[in-house]
């Protein structure tokens, strides 16, 4: 299956600064990915890189197999692309705008004229559809702003900071929104906001000056997972049944409170590793009490990359 984003060895220099360093990334159908890092650390540079309007230093770049370079236009056809604060026209009325960009994409006046109602039924703009975009509220806007970049329902979805400036509320639907519209297409979105992405994303890909530090599996995907288990047995003949174990990476004990026999966090790559968990440890004689999926603690392992600690200065 191709992937949806193929990013090999991206680097980015604004003249002697260098932004993005060897950045290389794999993105695939469906996944919601999030780039995580403070600003400044490199993400907005590499959606410029795979969005086409920046030119990589070094490396390359694919959307659905095609390279952001030398086939630009046909790989942009396959995204929808909401920026920072993204730029509308405030004069403009929603649907107005709307089917200014649709057209601008591309469609047909049949076609958009679908389009736009489906969007506008997805983002639930009805109600404003013939209000001055310069009257909207923050939120609104950047619905307004979703809805242009799902025009000609593009497989692959890139959002910048969409929370930024949001009210709660606001927060709250648009972490919805974008859960609601994973799967049916790829998602990859920024913040330097770990509860953001925590919430949000399937795995996470942490950034810091420019280089990328490591990409995380948040919850059980195809890419790997993390379970708490509760076995009864020699420790070291349990540790080394699960360390057996087909995907299974690494196997630490976990102090749980009330728990007599230890409890061991097991780290696997691949999907479905539970079943050959569970198997290993009955067939090897030791009793299995309980088992679970564990997310991942990504504040933790954001400190623990980045080398910083709890009230370190900023």
């Amino acid at each position: 299956m191709t992937a949806v984003i193929a990013a090999e060895q991206l680097t980015k220099w604004y003249g002697p600064r260098l932004a993005v360093d060897d950045v290389s990334l794999t993105v695939g159908p469906g996944e919601i990915v999030g780039l995580l890092g403070p600003n400044g650390s490199g993400k907005t540079t590499i959606l410029r890189i795979l969005t086409g309007y920046l030119q990589p230093s070094a490396g390359t770049a694919r959307i659905a197999g095609l390279d952001v370079v030398d086939d630009s236009l046909a790989a942009r056809r396959h995204v929808g692309y909401v920026p920072e604060d993204a730029p509308l026209y405030a004069g403009m009325g929603v649907r107005e705008f709307l089917v200014f960009m649709g057209r601008l994409k591309g469609l047909t006046a049949t076609g958009v004229t679908a389009a736009v109602d489906a969007a506008m039924e997805r983002l639930g703009l009805g109600p404003m559809r013939s209000v001055l975009i310069g009257r909207l509220s923050r939120g609104y806007r950047q619905r307004v702003a979703i809805a242009q970049a799902l025009l000609g329902n593009p497989e692959l979805l890139i959002l910048d900071e969409p929370t930024n400036g949001l009210d709660p509320r606001q927060i709250i639907e648009m972490r919805e929104l974008i859960r609601s519209l994973g799967g049916e297409r790829t998602i990859l979105v920024t913040s330097h906001i770990l509860g953001e992405i925590e919430r949000v994303a399937d795995r996470v890909a942490i950034l810091l000056g420019g280089r990328l530090l490591a990409v995380h599996a948040l919850r059980a995907s195809g890419q790997g997972q993390r379970l708490r288990v509760c076995v009864r047995g020699d420790e070291e003949g349990v540790r080394a049944c699960l360390s057996r174990v087909p995907g299974v990476t690494t196997v630490g004990a976990q102090p749980v409170a009330g728990m007599s026999p230890p409890t061991y966090v097991v780290e696997a790559e691949g999907p479905s590793v539970a079943e050959a968990v569970a198997g290993a440890v009955v067939a090897a004689g030791f009793g299995l009490l309980t088992m679970e999926p564990m997310p991942v603690d990504l504040e933790a392992l954001f400190l623990r990359l980045t080398g910083d600690r709890p009230g370190a200065s900023a």
